[in-house]
């Protein structure tokens, strides 16, 4: 009696949800019909085959079939409106690798924290060539870190590559200009720029 209960509740709440007229619950004195089981509700999602096609208009978009072929030729005033794309796309172009996939590296700056505290390692230990590697380890995996970009230029200059090092030093301030090191390498710069430079030892 309890099952048939429910299942008569269950039905008028279906029955409210599409739209058909409720009916009343079975009372506790009748029985149900065996002849006739319980109406159970649908619950199943909804299926796209049960859409009705007129409810969705005549704008139906696009198909996402992979047979569908993409036009990717540029508009026609596309040359007067950016004239300088063509020497952008010869130069995307030259940096391409054979295969048409132009080479990058993951950026990680984990792994840049990483090569730069053995890079702090070996430069400690006055092994400059080793820290060298390391910082540039650290630019592959993070370009412009300014602390990678400092270090190198230490590194440069105590090896003697001074040209390389004057550069790392501008490089840093163009990524801090007003950096905790900037006055540093300000000063490095204009050491470097010096002639008797060169015939400092480090």
């Amino acid at each position: 009696m309890r099952l048939g209960l429910f299942f008569g509740l269950c039905s008028m709440v279906w029955a409210q949800q599409n739209g058909a007229p409720p009916s009343s619950p079975p009372s506790s004195s009748e029985k149900p019909d065996s002849a006739k089981p319980p109406r159970t509700p649908d619950l199943a999602p909804p299926r796209s085959d049960r859409v009705n096609v007129t409810d969705l208009g005549s704008d139906l978009g696009q198909s996402s079939s992979k047979d569908e072929q993409t036009d990717l030729d540029a508009p026609e005033d596309d040359a007067k409106t950016h004239p300088q794309s063509s020497a952008a796309v010869a130069e995307a172009a030259a940096g391409m690798s054979g295969n048409g996939v132009s080479e990058f590296h993951t950026w990680d700056p984990h792994k840049a924290a990483k090569s730069i505290e053995v890079g702090d390692f070996y430069f400690r230990r006055k092994n400059y060539r080793a820290a060298e590697g390391r910082y540039r380890d650290a630019l592959v995996y993070k370009d412009n870190d300014a602390i990678a970009t400092i270090k190198l230029a230490m590194c440069l200059e105590k090896l003697g590559v001074l040209d390389d090092a004057r550069a790392e030093y501008e490089s840093y301030l163009k990524i801090l200009p007003h950096g905790p090191q900037a006055e540093e390498a300000q000063k490095a710069i204009e050491r470097l720029k010096t002639p008797t430079a060169a015939t400092k030892p480090q």
